[in-house]
Parts: C-alpha cells; sequence; structure tokens
C-alpha cells in the first residue's frame, strides 16, 4: 500500500468514487506538473452531508467537518487523475467558499477543516496558501465548496513528444 494511502487509511479515511460532475466540466484536469480541482462539495455516499448557511442554521463545527469532506473529494479527483496520491509534491492552493449569512465572519475556521486534514495526510507537502470566501449562496445549499491546486511529479518524458 502507498504511504499516502496508509496515512488516509491511519486517519480511518477511504476515498469515495468522484462524484459524477454536475455540469459540463471534469473533477479534476492535469496541466504538466499542476492538477487543478473543480469545486469539491461535501458528498457522503452521493448525498451532502449538511445543508444551509453557516451563521444561519450550520455551526462552525458542522461548517469545519463539511470543509474536510470536501477535501476528500477533492484528493479523490486528484488520484483519479494521477493514480498515485504519493505523486503529489505538494498542496500549493486550498480556496474555500463558504454559503454565509451576512454577518458571518468567521471564515477561516470553516475551511480549517480542508487545511487540517491536508496538513494531516501530507504533513509539510500539505502546507498550502489559501483563501476562504463568504458567498450568498452555493450549489444545492451546500455549506462548502472547496477547490485545490496540486503540484506533481512530472510525467514520464516519452520518447518522439
Amino acid at each position: 500500500m502507498a504511504r499516502i494511502e496508509q496515512q488516509l487509511d491511519k486517519l480511518g479515511v477511504e476515498l469515495p468514487e468522484v462524484a459524477k460532475p454536475a455540469g459540463v466540466y471534469v473533477p479534476a484536469v492535469r496541466s504538466g506538473d499542476y492538477v487543478y480541482t473543480s469545486g469539491q462539495l461535501p458528498f457522503v455516499d452521493g448525498e451532502l452531508k449538511v445543508t444551509g448557511k453557516l451563521g444561519g442554521g450550520v455551526s462552525i463545527e458542522d461548517g469545519y467537518e463539511a470543509a474536510k469532506l470536501a477535501a476528500v473529494n477533492g484528493l479523490a479527483a486528484v488520484k483519479s487523475v494521477i493514480g498515485d496520491l504519493d505523486e503529489v509534491e505538494q498542496i500549493v492552493k486550498v480556496t474555500g467558499f463558504v454559503n454565509s449569512a451576512a454577518d458571518f465572519a468567521d471564515h477561516p475556521k470553516v475551511i480549517n477543516g480542508a487545511s487540517e486534514f491536508l496538513g494531516e495526510v501530507f504533513g509539510a507537502r500539505g502546507e498550502h496558501a489559501r483563501s476562504a470566501v463568504g458567498v450568498a449562496a452555493l450549489p444545492m445549499d451546500t455549506p462548502v465548496e472547496v477547490e485545490m491546486i496540486v503540484k506533481v511529479r512530472p510525467p514520464e518524458a516519452k520518447p518522439g513528444l
């Protein structure tokens, strides 16, 4: 078993199948040494774990867990493109969108769910730049949406290319 898979197992996390896109896009795409994920939602078995707004019925703790789940789904999307998460060199950037009431101001505490999880999985390679942005609404009334930019090992050079 690969090292990152072992770490996920140790944390009690099993990567799910990548969710089918709800529109005309792919869950993740590789460009050179980088993988860019589409926005990931906190799905568990095809259902959103929680819905609603932070500061409007969804607690910071529930938002934190939702952000962690979105990051889990993001890693599944990355793995679907590169095949092996041991190929990850660095989580470069995380952007977290928080569905929040107008007076909610603890967006960073919510997106810490994704950031801390990535740190647990990858150690120093999980340290990243980040934005935590409050928004008026998100698809399907999800409380969070998380995107990642991930640096991966260069693909093998192929003769003639």
